[in-house]
């Protein structure tokens, strides 16, 4: 197998960028919509009439698996700093397979005892991400590679939902044996695109002119990025644990969303999130064509306010009666991602970039992500034992608003100061900067 390996770098190595660049897009999106397979297909079940302590036992399901998620995530700050190249195809596999064993516990395990293996399941796969990344990452065409796959958050989960909902209704498959089954289905899948991710060559010495240096960081060089940076990243998660919240709300409870306004078509999900992913590829991607950092870094500020923006104007039309659920849903989704997406894919990359800082995305991502998903599990109790009368549609409707006022004011103070700091120091993009772990 390592010969295999070898010999298919060797090959690739040799192909023009804009080749190697699409094989690495295709196939982390592949790798990362194959992932949600094991993550989401649960959401696709309602397990109507069954409670646990007086809470709707999809609600359990849920903030267990959020639980694990956001430990997850909180562990990866440290493992994904420090992960190297020579690991990650193994990694990836590995933690998918523990989380599909836990799968099997869920289906086999009566309810409501089955809980724990949705903690087990979230667990590995919140660092998923941060190792499919570290593929991409501190290379010219990061930004078209990592559009391509974040869409996969966008597509995947509506694509897995539907295929869940397909196995119970054409295949009489309960819905506690559709999660792992909906797995089964995406194993060889994913072992191809790991495949094809573990042959891409490293970046480029014009990769590295271009973005800056990326490597593994230890916990001094950890602490004084954090130290460096600290008011951006309070802002920033500020807009993202909000972000999150909603995104992961919409995400979890986008059956029983639709099902309050009347719609019970599972094949809307795909189309509705199709569409979404496509205007979203086409917008981040697009980015790439912009080679100054801190210009590029500046659009992607713009493309969150824009988000939060439409995310609230959509959202006081619909509840005017001025717009239909289905274009609400799918314009509030759009904003939604417009504002989540570019924090996944682009927003540190060029965050680093702009500023000459040597280390990974990875470490920063997996800071904002556990943050985010705290938020989102608490959010979760808060409705459930707080107002669990509350529809998730009114709940999703209310606090969609909410969170594009802020998130867009916020946005605005985050470009201001980052601008502000990159005029404070003085050091052109291609310079040599001070503090810590800078390069030339």
């Amino acid at each position: 197998m390592r010969k295999i390996l070898s010999n298919s770098r060797t090959i690739v190595a040799n192909w023009p960028a804009k080749w190697i660049a699409i094989l690495a897009a295709i196939s982390a999106f592949g790798c990362y919509t194959c992932m949600y397979a094991f993550r989401k297909a649960f959401a696709a079940g309602t397990y109507d009439n069954t409670t646990f302590w007086h809470v709707d036992y999809k609600v359990w399901l849920v903030i267990a698996q959020v639980v694990g998620y956001t430990a997850s995530k909180f562990y990866g700050i440290r493992f994904i700093a420090e992960t190297g190249r020579r690991t990650r195809g193994k990694s990836i596999l590995t933690l998918i397979g523990i989380s599909w064993v836990a799968l099997l516990g869920f289906a086999i395990v009566p309810a409501p005892w089955n809980i724990v293996f949705l903690l087990i399941n979230g667990f590995p796969l919140g660092m998923i991400w941060g190792l499919v990344c570290g593929y991409l990452e501190g290379r010219r065409n990061t930004e078209f590679m990592a559009a391509v796959m974040s869409t996969s958050l966008i597509f995947a989960s509506g694509f897995v939902k539907s295929t869940g909902r397909m196995l119970m209704a054409h295949a009489s498959v309960s819905e506690y044996w559709m999660p792992f089954l909906t797995g089964l289905i995406f194993v060889l899948p994913l072992i191809l695109f790991v495949y094809c991710l573990e042959i891409i060559p490293p970046p480029s010495e014009k990769d590295r002119q271009s973005r800056s240096v990326r490597a593994p960081m230890n916990a001094a060089e950890r602490k004084h990025f954090v130290k460096y940076f600290l008011p951006g990243i309070i802002l920033t998660l500020i807009i993202y644990v909000s972000l999150t919240i909603m995104r992961d709300v919409r995400d979890n409870f986008e059956v029983e969303i639709w099902a309050n306004y009347g719609i019970h078509d599972y094949s809307i999900y795909t189309k509705i999130d199709s569409i979404i992913a496509i205007v979203v590829l086409v917008l981040i991607s697009s980015l790439m064509l912009v080679k100054n950092n801190l210009k590029a870094f500046s659009l992607i500020h713009y493309m969150i306010i824009s988000g939060c923006l439409l995310i609230s104007i959509a959202t006081i039309l619909f509840s005017a009666g001025k717009l239909d659920v289905t274009t609400w849903m799918m314009l509030a989704g759009l904003g939604l991602y417009l504002g989540y997406i570019p924090y996944n894919a682009i927003f540190f990359e060029r965050m680093l970039a702009t500023f000459r800082y040597k280390g990974n995305v990875g470490f920063v991502m997996y800071i904002a992500d556990a943050i985010g998903y705290l938020g989102s599990v608490s959010i979760l109790l808060i409705k459930e034992f707080g107002n669990a009368t509350l529809s998730w549609g009114y709940f999703f409707q209310h606090s969609v608003l909410v969170v594009g006022f802020t998130g867009g004011a916020v946005t605005i103070v985050s470009l201001l100061y980052f601008r502000a700091k990159k005029m404070r120091s003085g050091v052109s993009e291609m310079e040599n900067f001070a503090p810590g772990n800078a390069i030339a």
